[in-house]
């Protein structure tokens, strides 16, 4: 039987292989089109308008011609090729976790979608700190990574993900009235089904109207051995609308919602003689809305406002399916289940609800021979937690509170001719929050400074020192109470609670602070080697020392059963100091009819007191991009090869994952410009991996492995006039 379903897989592979020699390849990209990739326009570096190549700063960007190319099913499809960066999910929940350069979780990377934090967390076995988020609605993704984004937020030691929506000029080209994109894709591997629809509408010379939406299902996939990966289905809805108004010259003023509902079931079943988890049929919602003022005239070289607000709720509602065990349980009146996990069909709920602003000013000036522009602003943000749970102990290890950061901070950018650049900010930082009894406090000024020269054209190196600054999250400070025991429990809390072990508060938990010493490299070359032919590339070297890194401690009275020691109690607390180093590469070649990719990552952490390795600090990696472009460039051919080392530089109660190759082929052909049909296949060689170490848990438990071999196709058609 394996036997006949290998031969049916290697059909299938030879099958997709003859598609691409005979169809060929992606998007048709001109010439100009290829230049603007490779230059895009960002600000997530120093919030003013500047070429991502000549950021001084490790700044990735992926733009929509990259996300039509590559056919994302999931967001980790998207930042596969971009260095430092890696993407924790789980196959049984749609959720996203971004770990950059070894930092990760309750908001060590700040991460906004159309410049509303998305701060949702809830803790258990999985990542404390997730987001939620369509691929079909991103526009466009900015990178910056290391706590020189630290004018962008607090608590960002780790670095800043800005995603921005689909807008009016997605679909709507200059000149037209009114336009819109229909999509659909489909793969094999589930299978899964995408339908979208998106249109535009310029209802006057300055009222611009912009909505959509899209449905998506995902049958419970196969990982690469051929194993069905149970629960790794889901359906997600969303509704997008946008308008835009310039009441006067110089401004503009956005109004903007998105709704997302996902439908999924969160959970692994007892399998191979390893007990499994519970299941929990999970109903999320995410709202975001925001208004976005802005304000830019030429003329006016000492005002360039923009300024935001928004509100981010994310809602999961659960209701227990499945336990470990069909036998009936005294706790829950005969129903199966337990104190920990709940009973069968008990509900449970985390709601995050997120107010905040953020608002900035620059002037551009003259003095001294330099060219000079202050960027002067703030921000601040309030969670709120709310958790339920009726039968089991969640409403405990994720408690409810309330939280409020707030920051301001000052920055000046001087440019002397074209070869010396000099960035000096500050940034002071201030939080408290009150959860379950126990508050806390404090605030900081954080310093950053970069030097950049260019000696020669299209070489800039430059240095850079940055400190970034973490308020501890709620869980991490407040979290208290008896993790109850399923069996006889071994130890007693304070409040007289039977308890598997008893958490702790830490009131007195310090802030992180990350303090990062960089040195970088930009190159930036035209007619490379042949006439058109445009080479980009950044790289960098790192070390970021975290003074105060917060991880758990177990400590106290041990009990030692079945060979697992036991202690009674857990807390977070400061570890003096962690260090996390390494070097980064991002380089692209493109000739016109060929291209040329490579991204890589080296890294390392420590605990520096103890010499022992960090958990979140992920393996090195190589991502190679090779291409092609076909028949007047209306058809383009890409394969990716990202190859990936294990790690297993982790403490003694983790398992590594082991190394892996992952090799992506994407196809398209655009035979007009409003026409685009693209061809993939994922996982080519189809490898079973898994890209994360767990913790003192069975690893097909609590980590699901990722899709094997998975065939796709898409269609997207514009219109407009």
């Amino acid at each position: 039987m394996a036997g006949r379903e290998r031969g049916r897989s290697a059909d299938a592979l030879l099958m997709g292989i003859s598609v691409i020699a005979v169809t060929a390849v992606a998007t048709a990209v001109a010439r100009a089109q290829a230049v603007d990739t490779l230059d895009p326009i960002t600000v997530v570096a120093t919030k003013q308008e500047e070429k991502a190549i000549d950021a001084l700063a490790p700044v990735s960007t992926v733009r929509r011609e990259q996300i039509d190319q590559i056919l994302p099913k999931r967001l980790s499809d998207l930042l596969i090729a971009v260095s430092g960066v890696t993407v924790q999910e789980r196959g049984d929940e749609p959720s996203t976790s971004i770990n950059i350069r070894g930092l990760q979780d309750f908001g060590r990377v700040a991460v906004v979608v159309d410049g509303a934090r998305q701060n949702y967390q809830r803790s258990g076995h999985g990542a404390d700190g997730a987001f939620f988020l369509d691929p079909e609605l991103i526009g466009g993704i900015d990178v910056v990574r290391g706590p020189t984004a630290n004018i962008y937020g607090s608590g960002a030691i780790g670095g800043v993900v800005a995603i921005r929506t689909k807008d009016f000029q997605d679909v709507v080209r200059p000149g037209e009235r009114w336009g819109a994109e229909a999509h659909t894709q489909a793969a094999h591997n589930g299978p899964s089904g995408l339908a979208s629809f998106f249109g535009g509408y310029r209802a006057s010379p300055d009222v611009d109207v912009f909505a959509g939406g899209s449905f998506k299902s995902q049958g419970d996939y196969q990982d690469g051995n051929g194993a069905e990966v149970v629960n790794s289905g889901s359906r997600a809805g969303s509704a997008i609308a946008k308008v835009t108004a310039r009441p006067a010259d110089g401004h503009e003023v956005k109004l903007s919602g998105l709704f997302q509902n996902f439908d999924y079931a969160i959970g692994q079943p007892s399998r191979s003689g390893v007990t499994g988890t519970s299941t929990y049929a999970t109903d999320l919602t995410n709202i975001t809305t925001a208004a976005r003022w802005r304000y830019n005239r030429p003329d006016n070289q000492l005002v360039d406002w923009d300024a935001n607000v928004y509100w981010n709720r994310t809602d999961s509602q659960q209701v227990k399916t499945v336990h470990t065990s069909a036998a009936p349980s005294a706790f829950c009146g005969g129903r199966p289940g337990n104190a920990i996990s709940g009973c069968v069909g008990g509900e449970r709920n985390y709601v995050l609800d997120t107010i905040g602003f953020d608002a900035n000013n620059t002037s551009r000036f003259g003095a001294l021979g330099f060219a000079h522009a202050l960027t002067v602003g703030g921000d601040s943000f309030t969670d709120k937690v709310e958790t339920y749970d009726a039968t089991g102990n969640s409403n405990i290890t994720t408690p409810g509170g309330e939280r409020t950061v707030s920051g301001a901070f000052a920055q000046l950018k001087s440019t002397y001719s074209t070869w010396l650049e000099v960035i000096a900010a500050a940034r002071y930082d201030a939080y408290a929050l009150d959860g379950g009894g126990t508050t806390a406090s404090g605030d900081r000024l954080s310093p950053k400074v970069t030097i950049g020269i260019t000696p020669i054209a299209g070489l800039t190196p430059y240095v850079t020192y940055a400190e970034g600054y973490r308020a501890p999250a709620l869980t991490e400070t407040v979290v208290a109470g008896p993790h109850v025991a399923v069996g006889p429990p071994f130890f007693t809390c304070s409040d007289g609670s039977p308890a598997l072990f008893c958490f702790l508060p830490n009131p007195g938990l310090r802030p992180e602070t990350g303090k990062t010493k960089e040195a970088g490299i930009n190159l930036k070359y035209d007619n490379v080697l042949m006439p058109g032919a445009i080479f980009r590339g950044k790289v960098n070297v790192f070390r970021n020392d975290v003074e105060d890194y917060i991880d758990q401690a177990l400590f106290g009275p041990t009990v030692t059963f079945r060979g697992v020691t036991y202690y009674k109690f857990t807390q977070y607390q400061n570890i003096a100091q962690a260090r996390i180093e390494g070097a980064e590469l991002e380089a692209m070649y493109d000739a016109g009819a060929w291209f040329v990719g490579l991204a890589g990552q080296i890294q390392r952490g420590r605990n520096v007191e103890t010499g022992v390795g960090l958990v979140r600090v992920q393996p090195n990696r190589i991502v190679t991009t090779v291409g092609a472009r076909f028949l007047d460039r209306k058809i383009t051919a890409m394969v990716r090869w990202a190859a990936v080392a294990s790690n297993d530089d982790l403490p003694a109660a983790y398992t590594p994952a082991d190394s892996y190759n992952l090799v992506n082929v994407y196809v398209g052909y655009q035979p007009t410009p409003d026409v685009l049909m693209g061809l993939g296949i994922d996982n080519l060689l189809n490898q079973f991996y898994r890209p994360y170490p767990t913790a003192g848990q069975p690893d097909t438990v609590w980590s699901s492995p990722a899709p094997g071999i998975t065939f796709k196709g898409s269609v997207k058609i514009r219109f407009g006039a």
